[in-house]
């Protein structure tokens, strides 16, 4: 699955969003055209359609991500089995990607499945030299 990166959007202009409210009011029909073809979305789509549209018509700027795939550092560190101060500083450094919302970071949970399979061969390549010197012959 491809990862696509937030959209944000600014406000639209006054007129549009005026435009926009009074054709939003008392309305629970979205119609959407794609490629010339009506499609009746779903009532959960259908809300969320309106709702971004609500706050465009309000000039308000909106951003629209996939936010279940956003983790915050705790929820982050606790799946990698690592403190979140690690995290941060990990972050910090570069070594696992983030995503700021204001001043709090959001950790994509594909980022952190795939900095712990980078994390297995070191796991066994370090259990291999702790295993070097069981070997205890007696005689």
């Amino acid at each position: 699955m491809a990862l696509i990166a937030p959209r944000v959007t600014a406000g639209l202009p006054a007129d549009d969003a005026r435009n926009l409210s009074r054709s939003l009011q008392d309305s629970n029909d979205i119609t959407v055209f794609v490629d010339g073809t009506v499609h009746r979305l779903p009532d959960q789509a259908r809300d969320a359609v309106v709702d971004l549209l609500a706050r465009l018509s309000r000039g308000e700027t909106v951003t629209v991500s996939s936010v279940e795939e956003m983790l915050t550092t705790s929820q982050a560190a606790e799946l990698a089995g690592i403190s979140h101060t690690y995290l941060r500083n990990m972050t910090d450094r570069g070594e696992i990607p983030v995503e700021y919302r204001g001043t709090h970071r959001r950790i994509r949970q594909a980022a952190i499945m795939a900095w712990l399979e980078t994390q297995k061969p070191k796991q066994a390549e370090a259990g291999d030299e702790g295993n070097a010197g069981d070997d205890v012959t007696t005689g």
